[in-house]
């Protein structure tokens, strides 16, 4: 059977990309991708092709951009910005659980100002008409929040260096990225499989701090080294590459965009117009594209939604933990018939109650 992944990541790939990526295990200039040395040609010309595909697909290309792809996932992230650039004050958004994460690995290094949070909400809305100083050295946020299923749907104005963590939206929609001075996304989501970080960050911002960085920390060691200063996740950059490559045969952040628009309206229309469901994000604009969270009104028919999801073929529908209900995560190479199925399981459920 036919199965429609909706899981938070890992996520789906793109079968063309599974295809080719299975024929390079067995086979990728004689050798398998796995076995390859990261400093033959071969695999250098895969790590320059994925950073330039990366600017490219950002627009950011001879922009003063630099791509990176590093090990440590998002989490490695929280602390790396901070360690490069919190010198005396930072602001950050707390908008749910990974923002909290972020900020308290931000505060070891100096102070942290909490421009806006909707914790006391259990972060069911983006926070909004809050202040940034101009007297902080960053401002970070997420634009996407996986477990609770809220994005931020306009990049903030202001006056200070922009870090942004994109890990669950990262290639899903058009945005202003010059605006954004250094950007991070795990891969897992919309570019590979888990095991390798995106970081674009523009170059002028860093080398600012009188602290000394640990070279395995410091961004401009990994830049001169052309981000291969230690030993790369191999395969996961390579399916990275080949996923870049397939959006960008298809008409890149454009051609998906508008795909996954039709993706979530699908599912929210249903959410709404369906007496037994009800969404978790409480304003309606707040709303991921990429992860729609929602529950039953009646937990009794849980048993019965749950055996009509298993029959359609439907995996990773479960919402976090933290949460519960249900979460459908609809990253760029989800189909819109795989959501399509999911309406109608829905419907289905309504038809016989």
């Amino acid at each position: 059977m036919l199965k429609h992944n909706f899981s938070a990541g890992p996520c789906v790939l793109p079968q063309e990309v599974f295809k080719q990526a299975a024929a390079a295990v067995l086979d990728f200039n004689d050798l398998s991708i796995l076995e390859i040395s990261h400093r033959s040609k071969e695999f250098i010309g895969v790590m320059e092709k994925a950073r330039a595909l990366a600017l490219e697909h950002l627009g950011l290309t001879d922009k003063g951009y630099v791509a990176l792809y590093l090990s440590g996932g998002a989490s490695m992230q929280f602390l790396m910005t901070a360690y490069n650039l919190l010198e005396h004050k930072a602001a950050y958004l707390e908008t749910g659980t990974w923002s909290v994460k972020a900020i308290k690995e931000a505060q070891i290094f100096g102070k942290v100002e909490v421009v806006a949070s909707s914790q006391s909400d259990n972060f069911n809305h983006i926070p909004k008409n809050y202040t940034v100083g101009d007297d902080v050295d960053y401002f970070h946020f997420q634009t996407n929040n996986t477990i609770y299923g809220t994005q931020l749907q306009h990049t903030p104005q202001v006056n200070v260096p922009l870090v942004c963590d994109m890990s669950s939206d990262i290639l899903s929609r058009q945005r202003d990225f010059e605006k954004y001075d250094l950007i991070y996304a795990g891969a897992q989501k919309n570019m590979g499989p888990a095991g390798t970080t995106l970081v674009v960050v523009k170059e002028e911002i860093l080398g600012k701090l009188t602290r000394k960085i640990p070279s395995m920390l410091d961004y401009k060691v990994h830049i001169s080294k052309d981000s291969m200063f230690n030993t790369p996740p191999v395969f996961p950059i390579y399916v990275t590459m080949l996923t870049l490559e397939w959006l960008k045969a298809n008409g890149g952040i454009a051609w998906i965009e508008k795909i996954n628009q039709q993706k979530a309206t699908l599912i929210y229309q249903e959410i709404d117009r369906n007496p037994l469901f009800k969404g978790f994000v409480t304003q309606p604009e707040d709303r991921s594209m990429m992860n729609a969270t929602f529950s039953l009104h009646d937990v009794s028919l849980t048993d019965r939604f749950n055996n009509l999801v298993k029959e359609a073929g439907i995996n990773g529908l479960n919402g976090h933990r933290s949460v519960g209900g249900y979460r459908a995560s609809m990253y760029n190479a989800l189909t819109l018939e795989s959501v399509q199925v999911l309406v109608d399981v829905m419907k289905e459920l309504e038809r016989t109650v």
